[in-house]
């Protein structure tokens, strides 16, 4: 099962949210909301969690989905 974390327009910026973020986080930037993700990611990942990360633009329509994968034993990452 893989961990979700969605990225999301708010009043004043964009928001970051996923089933492991309580509270989410606030940034002013799309780009600052997906590097947050990203990093998040990267993060479960090294613990061996499969997750994705899907961004949506303001309409509410889901633009894009990356998945972040674990080093799988005797198979790296890059």
């Amino acid at each position: 099962m893989s961990l979700i974390i969605c990225i999301k327009a708010a009043q004043d910026g964009w928001r970051v949210e996923g089933d492991t973020v309580e509270n989410g986080m606030m940034f002013l930037s799309g780009a600052e909301a997906e590097t947050a993700a990203r990093r998040l990611a990267e993060r479960y990942s090294d613990a061996g969690q499969f997750t994705e990360i899907e961004v949506y633009l303001r309409d509410g329509s889901l633009a894009g989905r990356y998945v972040s994968v674990p080093e799988l034993d005797g198979f790296p990452k890059d």
